[in-house]
Formats: C-alpha cells, sequence, structure tokens
C-alpha cells in the first residue's frame, strides 16, 4: 500500500484532528488541510493570523525583515563600503546565546524562545498515533440493534451456565437486566416513554466470579467491555485517573468507534473503596467526590472524554460520549456490609416472640442476599449514586463443593486448560476426586475465592511441566490426593507401546 493510498483510508475511517489544539472535526467543523495531510482547525487558524498580525505593534519585537543587519565600520582608514553581516555574531556571544535558545533550530530574529514547527517532520497524518484517532460516524439509517438479535433472558442464562458454575439468582437478575437494556437500546422507546437504565450493582466476597460474569456476559452479546478499578478514581485536578477515564477504556476497547462504545459495558471493580470515609478533615477527592463525578455517567449524559489516555491534557485529543445506552455494572466486596445486616436484622428481630432468635445471624451463610438500599447507604454510599443504580445482585460465596465445581466443569475449567496442554505433548492427565477435594480446601483457606485454584494447580504442576518435555516415555499422569497434601507423588504411567514391547 503506498503512502497516498494509507492516507486515504485515514481520511475515510478516521476522523481528522486539529494539530494544535488535538479537537476531532466531529466538534471544531471542517478544517484547512495542510501540508503532509496536516490539519489545523477554524479556530486554531484565526487564533494564529491574529497572532501573527499583532507582532509588527508588539514594543521590543525586531521587524521580520531585519534578518541581515548592516553595520558600519567607521575605524577602517581606507573607507571601505558598507560591511553586509548575515546575522553571525562572535563565537562567545553564540554560545552565550544557544544556552537562552536565541539561536535554537527554527527560532525567529527578535522573538527569544518563540519557534516555528517545520511541517514536514510530522510526516502525515499530523503525528497522531493511531490509538488517540476517533472513526467517523457512519451515516446508516439501521439501528444498531434489532429486537430479534437480543438474546432472551433464558438464552443468556443458559449461556453464562457454560462458563459460571452456581450464583443461579445472580445470573437470572443480570440476564434479566441485559435483556431489558438492549431491548430499550434496541427500540429507542426512551424518548417515548423514559425507560430508566438497568444498571446494576453486584456485591459479594473476592473471588466469587463478579469480574469473570461480567467479561463471559460481554463476550456472549458481542459488546465492548471496560473493565475500571475504583480506587484509582478521583477527582479531576487530583493525583489519579479522572473519572471519564473509565469511558476512554470504553472507547479503546471499541477501536476508538464512538457508535460501538455508546452500546457497550463498563465494569468498575472495588466500589467499596469510594465509600464516603466516616471521619475525615480534607477533602475526600477519591470517596464521595467521585461517587458524584460518577453520577452523569450512570444517568446518561454527554461526557467529553481524553481518547488514549486517562486524564485530559493539552496534547490529548478529546471526543463526546453519548452515556444513555451503556450499561454500568458495580462490584465489590463490601467487606463491613455484613455486620450491617446483623445489626438491622438484630433490631427487627428483638421485639415479640422473636427476641431468642436474634443470635442466629450470627451463623447465617449468604448474608448480603438479604441486603437492602438502606445498608448500602449506611456503609458510606451517597443516596443519588445508590438510586442510579437500581438492581442489586448479591453472589454467594464459594464453598468446597462449589471449588470442585468450578475446577472441572466450565467450558473453560482450570482442569481441561491443563489437560490441553499436556495434551500437545501427547501425554493423559487426570485428577482423581481425592485431589479435586484437597484443592478445593487450601483455596478455602488462602480465602480468595475461585483465584486461589490456579495458583496451588500451578505450584504442584510446574515439576510435573518441567520432565514432561524432557521425557517422551511419559505417557499419562495421575495427581493423586497423597501428592496435593505432600504424603507422596504423583502415579506416572509410561506409554502403551513400550508396554507392548516390554512383554514381548
Amino acid at each position: 500500500m503506498s503512502e497516498q493510498e494509507k492516507n486515504d483510508e485515514y481520511e475515510n475511517e478516521y476522523e481528522n484532528i486539529c494539530m494544535l489544539c488535538r479537537r476531532p472535526e466531529s466538534i471544531t467543523g471542517k478544517m484547512f488541510k495542510l501540508y503532509q495531510n496536516v490539519y489545523i482547525c477554524n479556530d486554531c487558524m484565526h487564533m494564529t493570523m491574529d497572532t501573527m498580525s499583532q507582532m509588527d505593534y508588539m514594543p521590543g519585537i525586531t521587524p521580520m525583515d531585519s534578518v541581515v543587519k548592516v553595520k558600519r565600520d567607521e575605524d577602517e582608514k581606507d573607507g571601505e563600503a558598507l560591511e553586509i553581516e548575515e546575522d553571525e555574531e562572535k563565537e562567545g556571544e553564540e554560545k552565550k546565546d544557544d544556552k537562552k535558545g536565541k539561536n535554537a533550530p527554527n527560532s525567529f530574529p527578535g522573538f527569544h524562545n518563540i519557534g516555528f514547527i517545520n511541517i514536514g517532520d510530522f510526516g502525515g497524518g499530523d503525528g497522531i498515533p493511531n490509538r488517540q484517532r476517533i472513526k467517523k460516524k457512519k451515516k446508516s439509517n439501521t439501528p444498531p440493534f434489532e429486537l430479534k438479535d437480543v438474546p432472551s433472558p433464558h438464552q443468556i442464562k443458559a449461556q453464562l451456565d457454560e462458563y459460571v458454575v452456581g450464583q443461579e439468582k445472580a445470573k437470572k437478575i443480570i440476564s434479566v437486566a441485559v435483556y431489558n437494556h438492549y431491548k430499550r437500546v434496541a427500540t429507542n422507546t426512551m424518548d417515548e416513554i423514559e425507560i430508566e437504565k438497568s444498571n446494576i450493582l453486584m456485591l459479594g466476597p473476592t473471588g466469587c466470579g463478579k469480574t469473570y460474569l461480567v467479561k463471559t456476559l460481554a463476550r456472549l452479546l458481542d459488546v465492548p467491555l471496560a473493565i475500571a478499578d475504583a480506587t484509582s478514581l478521583t477527582e479531576a485536578g487530583y493525583i489519579g485517573d479522572d473519572i471519564e477515564s473509565v469511558i476512554s477504556k470504553l472507547l479503546a476497547a471499541a477501536d476508538n468507534d464512538v457508535e460501538k462504545a455508546e452500546r457497550g459495558i463498563v465494569f468498575i471493580d472495588e466500589i467499596d473503596k469510594i465509600a464516603k470515609k466516616k471521619s475525615t478533615s480534607s477533602r475526600d477527592v477519591s470517596g464521595e467526590s467521585v461517587q458524584q463525578g460518577l453520577l452523569k455517567l450512570l444517568e446518561g449524559a454527554e461526557v467529553e472524554v481524553p481518547v488514549g489516555a486517562n486524564s485530559k491534557n493539552a496534547m490529548v485529543p478529546l471526543t463526546t460520549v453519548n452515556t444513555r445506552n451503556i450499561l454500568f455494572i458495580c462490584g465489590g466486596a463490601f467487606p463491613d456490609l455484613e455486620e450491617i445486616i446483623k445489626e438491622r436484622l438484630r433490631k427487627q428481630a428483638s421485639i415479640g416472640f422473636q427476641a431468642e432468635l436474634k443470635d442466629k445471624f450470627d451463623k447465617e451463610k449468604n448474608l448480603l442476599s438479604k441486603v437492602t438500599i438502606e445498608d448500602i447507604k449506611k456503609f458510606g454510599m451517597i443516596p443519588e449514586f445508590v438510586g442510579r443504580l437500581p438492581i442489586l445482585c448479591a453472589l454467594e460465596g464459594l464453598d468446597e463443593e462449589k471449588m470442585v465445581q468450578i475446577l472441572k466443569e466450565p467450558k473453560n475449567a482450570i482442569l481441561k486448560q491443563y489437560q490441553k496442554l499436556l495434551e500437545l505433548d501427547e501425554v493423559k492427565l487426570e485428577f482423581d476426586d481425592g485431589a479435586l477435594s484437597a484443592i478445593a480446601k487450601k483455596a478455602l483457606e488462602k480465602d480468595t475465592g475461585a483465584r486461589a485454584l490456579r495458583a496451588i494447580i500451578e505450584e504442584f504442576m510446574l515439576d510435573i511441566m518441567y520432565e514432561i518435555p524432557k521425557d517422551d516415555n511419559i505417557g499419562k499422569v495421575t495427581i493423586t490426593k497423597e501428592y496435593i497434601e505432600g504424603n507422596g507423588g504423583p502415579i506416572i504411567e509410561i506409554r502403551n507401546h513400550l508396554l507392548e514391547d516390554h512383554n514381548q
């Protein structure tokens, strides 16, 4: 592909961006095209011309026609004519001026510390990397979604069942919420009867599958997904990521296609970390302020977001994204929320004949399933924020049985992954039931949920995966309970053809 063809492709697919203000053509309007595919918007061009026209009237500035200096040598006796010097100074003075920036490349005489840009240095494409380029909106009357293309709740849940073990109620809640959301997007009924967004608040202990559930959902729906960590978000102007950066990540996931990003999914993890601080004397820039900043995103406003960056600055292009069709899912462990729920339930149980039952909540499993909006508020989430997350979805903690199921049942189960790895070396891998139970128990001890399973298996599989490529005689490896508990080793079997040769 020639350079001209590349430039034409950029012009057809991507928006032009002003070299000076970094705004796209959709915001600035039609631009001036300069040398080598460099663009300048109308505003910047006028400001530049106005500035140049005023320079001749600024005091202390040498006029432009004084590039060549004329000096009369009065000391020469022979009366030589005028000597024209082409702006040359003595060697010692040059060094001093270079330090001050007077003789810097592209500098202009009389304009100290002011230089001119050589447009040819950009080499085309106005010097803007592809990750900061914005795709043009497609001129089409067809809606991005059709109602028939939106899977029904039972179809969504059936697909989630293939990848996610347990969490039956959570999967049902999410399936209905997602169906209603994209049905709303496909039919565009919010202009006739305002249908609020089905934003979701997911609660559950660490490692119970919140992030994995959302990733699976986005993959099944074939929509762009952005995963952000609420702990890195701060109020604009403070160290950390701007709140709009979550939309920037979604835009990047959509390959800088604004239309595609406007129907994507944003998952904000660790949302409990931005709860209001109980006692603070300073400005809560990473707590309540972040919640307030997220309100406009959750309710569906047009926001100006940086492209290819986490914060706004002078050298980053900006574009406008409408968030009313973006589904927001917030997730968090909410570690102290169970105590708040217990306190509320005990107050209710301390009346009348139920007074003796108030201690039963100490042994209650899955207390998060009894959560209410009031509990979330008491935890430290402001009412306005909770109000924009109307759907509460509590995930259950994992027990030993669920851990074993996670190991072997999902479509991309951890055991299936390791079996596939060894299969590439023509080795069969098996785990006995005792080994799976032992792995599940070790994972529960770590108290990090399903995340611990991969780390534990990797630890025991390290030596096996190291030795197998060295020995072509190994045909089958069986992981036993004794090996996991440290009382024995795996069962290793040699290949069948070697056994047959030995018997003969």
